[in-house]
């Protein structure tokens, strides 16, 4: 099982959410979501969500089959990142299959801020035992 949980402000430079093209920057980034085909996964979802006018890129899931959905949920992430180089945000994950960091029995956490998304070690959860988990 693969599981993963993130959160992504949406922002097109670090002093402005809205630097001019928001708009076309959003239309793109919710037909990438759509695009996703993550509707025959019922354990994995995406959404793109306004709260007090910040848009955000919502991502869970817990599929039994992680690796199509985790390279696509890599592409969008790498395609937020690049498009809206002011967007922040953190994607929890973890599954016996990552290689590394952590491996298993571990979570990880990639970090999006100023345009780069950098993978580190969480540590809240890690190790899932005896942390979480007995």
């Amino acid at each position: 099982m693969y599981e993963f949980h993130g959160w992504f402000g949406i922002a097109e430079n670090t002093e402005d959410h809205d630097a001019g093209t928001l708009d076309d920057g959003l239309r793109d980034l919710r037909a990438r979501v759509e695009a996703l085909g993550w509707g025959g996964v019922p354990s994995a979802a995406a959404s793109l969500d306004v709260h007090n006018g910040t848009h955000f890129l919502v991502v869970n899931g817990a599929p039994n089959r992680p690796a199509a959905l985790g390279a696509e949920l890599t592409e969008l992430l790498e395609f937020v990142a690049r498009r809206f180089p002011g967007a922040w945000g953190l994607l929890y994950e973890r599954s016996d299959d990552l290689e590394q960091p952590p491996g298993l029995g571990a979570f990880r956490v990639r970090v999006m801020a100023r345009g780069r998304l950098v993978t580190r070690l969480d540590p809240f959860l890690s190790p899932v035992n005896p942390v979480i988990e007995d």
